[in-house]
């Protein structure tokens, strides 16, 4: 595991997805929106916002991907039991330790024929 990847995904991520909230938050729509529309609003921004971090981080796409699929499922796990927030957490711990398992150098190595 890398701790620094770790670090940088999770803060990455939290702030990415903290900057949309805070633009939907601006944009003039009623709770009812979010309320009929919430359920895909949320895993498409969940997907995007992982996708803008895997771009500020160099990873590709499709780890990005992974480690937002399975901090989603894991954080709507939490979210149906314990809440919205705390399963937010758990979707950002997941995603980062996801992210933090990547290896550049064993990626970038040639494949053994």
């Amino acid at each position: 595991m890398n701790q620094g990847l770790f670090l940088r995904a999770l803060l990455v991520q939290a702030l990415v997805v903290g900057a949309l909230f805070g633009l939907l938050l601006l944009l003039p729509l009623d709770e009812d929106f979010f309320a009929d529309y919430g359920f895909a609003i949320g895993p498409v921004s969940w997907l995007a916002c992982s996708l803008v971090t895997a771009r500020l981080l160099s990873l590709p796409a499709g780890l990005a991907l992974f480690a937002a699929l399975a901090g989603g499922v894991a954080g709507t796990l939490v979210g149906l039991v314990a809440g919205h927030a705390p399963g937010l957490v758990i979707s950002l711990l997941v995603f980062a330790a996801s992210c933090g398992g990547y290896d550049r150098e064993r990626d970038a190595a040639p494949l053994d024929a």
